[in-house]
C-alpha cells in the first residue's frame, strides 16, 4: 500500500544523511539549522568503523554481532570491540542530537533516520566463513528479522528523545549489482548468482513494512545507482523514493514510465538535484531546478505536483563535502523547495 499524504509540509528539503567531519553536535546543529522541515539523524562516516553506513546498522541490530576483518564486516559469534564501539557511537549521536534540541530549543515535527537495507547489508557483510550473507537463505531471514526487531526499537527512542514523527529511509546502494549478478566470490573468480527481482522486491517490502508499522509514517527507500531498479523499489510498497535525476538512466523510457506511475499511485520522490561535493562551478537555481521541472512537463504532469509530491536532496550524501559546501548545498536546497511550490513560468 502507497500512503498518499506525506506528513512534512509542500516545499520540504532534506539531504540523504551522511555529513562531513567528525563533530557530531556540530553536525546536528546544521541540519537541524538548514533543514528545518525534514532533518535527520545525521551520520559522520569520517569517524571510521562503526560509524559509516554499514557499522550504524549494525548498530541496531539485535542478536547478530559483527566484527570487522581485513575485507570489511563479519558475522561475529558474539559482540566485541567492533560491536561496542558501533553502539558507542550510535550513542553519541544521539546524545548530540539532545544536546543540540536543549542548546537551540528546537523541538522538529519529523525526523529523519537511515539504515541500510537487507540487500546493501546482505551484499557488504560477510557469514563467518568469508561468502556474502545474502548468499545463505537462513542467514538473510535472520537478518531481517533482526533488523526489524532493532529498528523498532531505535525508533522508540529517538521519538521518546525528540518527541518527533520518526521517518525511516532505507538505503540500498547495492541493489543493482544483487538484481544484476555482478557481485563477486570471495576468490573474485566468478559472480554470486543474481537475486531474482520478485524476490528482492519481496524481501525488500517486508521491511518496508515493518518500518511503516513501526512509525505510522511513510516510508522512503533511496537508490542513488545509475541504474536503480526503480520497478523493483515501487513494488516493494514505499511510499517515497530517492533517485539522482542527474543521472542519464533516469531519462530512459522505461524508467520515464516507472516514474509516472509511482506519481500517479500517489507515491513521493526524493529527487536528487544538487552535487554532494563542490563542483568545479556550483548551479544556479535555475539549473539546479531544470531537470525536476522538465521532468513533470516530459510526463505531463502539472508543475503544481513537485510541491506535493516531490522532496529536493542532494544527488548523494555530504560525507566528501566540505562544511561550507554542505551549507551552500542546503541552502540550495531549502531554496528549490521554494521553487517546487510557486515554479516561475518562464523557467
Amino acid at each position: 500500500m502507497i500512503v498518499t499524504k506525506t506528513p512534512w509540509p509542500a516545499g520540504t528539503a532534506t539531504a540523504i544523511g551522511s555529513m562531513p567531519g567528525t563533530n557530531a553536535v556540530e553536525a546536528a546543529r546544521i541540519v537541524l539549522g538548514e533543514l528545518p522541515d525534514l532533518p535527520y539523524l545525521p551520520e559522520l562516516p569520517a569517524r571510521g568503523v562503526g560509524a559509516d553506513l554499514l557499522g550504524r546498522t549494525a548498530a541496531l541490530l539485535v542478536a547478530m554481532p559483527v566484527e570487522v576483518v581485513p575485507s570489511g564486516y563479519r558475522l561475529a559469534a558474539r559482540p566485541g570491540l567492533d560491536q561496542r564501539r558501533a553502539h558507542d557511537l550510535m550513542r553519541m549521536d544521539l546524545d548530540a542530537l539532545d544536546a543540540v534540541l536543549q542548546e537551540t530549543g528546537v523541538r522538529p515535527a519529523r525526523l529523519k533516520v537511515q539504515l541500510a537495507g537487507p540487500w546493501t547489508f546482505g551484499a557488504s557483510v560477510e557469514l563467518p566463513r568469508g561468502h556474502r550473507l545474502l548468499t545463505d537463505a537462513g542467514a538473510l531471514r535472520d537478518l531481517v528479522e533482526s533488523q526489524v526487531e532493532g529498528l523498532a526499537a531505535h525508533v522508540r527512542e529517538l521519538a521518546d528523545r525528540t518527541g518527533a514523527q520518526i521517518v525511516v529511509q532505507i538505503d540500498e546502494p547495492s541493489l543493482p549489482a544483487v538484481i544484476a549478478g555482478l557481485l563477486p566470490t570471495p576468490s573474485g573468480l566468478s559472480m554470486v548468482p543474481a537475486v531474482a527481482a520478485p524476490e528482492a522486491q519481496n524481501v525488500l517490502a517486508g521491511v518496508v513494512e515493518a518500518a511503516r508499522k513501526a512509525t505510522g509514517s511513510p516510508v522512503l527507500l533511496h537508490c542513488c545507482a545509475p541504474d536503480a531498479p526503480l520497478a523493483v523499489l515501487r513494488g516493494a510498497g514505499a511510499d517515497a523514493l530517492g533517485i539522482d535525476l542527474t543521472l542519464p538512466a533516469t531519462e530512459s523510457t522505461t524508467a520515464l514510465d516507472t516514474i509516472g506511475e509511482l506519481w500517479d499511485s500517489g507515491a513521493t520522490l526524493l529527487l536528487g538535484l544538487v552535487p554532494g561535493t563542490e563542483p568545479t562551478r556550483p548551479p544556479t537555481l535555475r539549473e539546479a531546478a531544470r531537470p525536476a521541472l522538465e521532468l513533470v512537463d516530459r510526463l505531463g504532469f502539472p508543475r503544481s505536483l513537485l510541491a506535493t509530491q516531490a522532496v529536493p536532496t542532494p544527488s548523494c550524501g555530504f560525507a566528501g563535502a566540505t562544511p561550507e559546501w554542505t551549507r551552500k548545498a542546503m541552502n540550495t536546497l531549502v531554496d528549490l523547495g521554494r521553487v517546487f511550490v510557486e515554479p516561475p513560468e518562464d523557467w
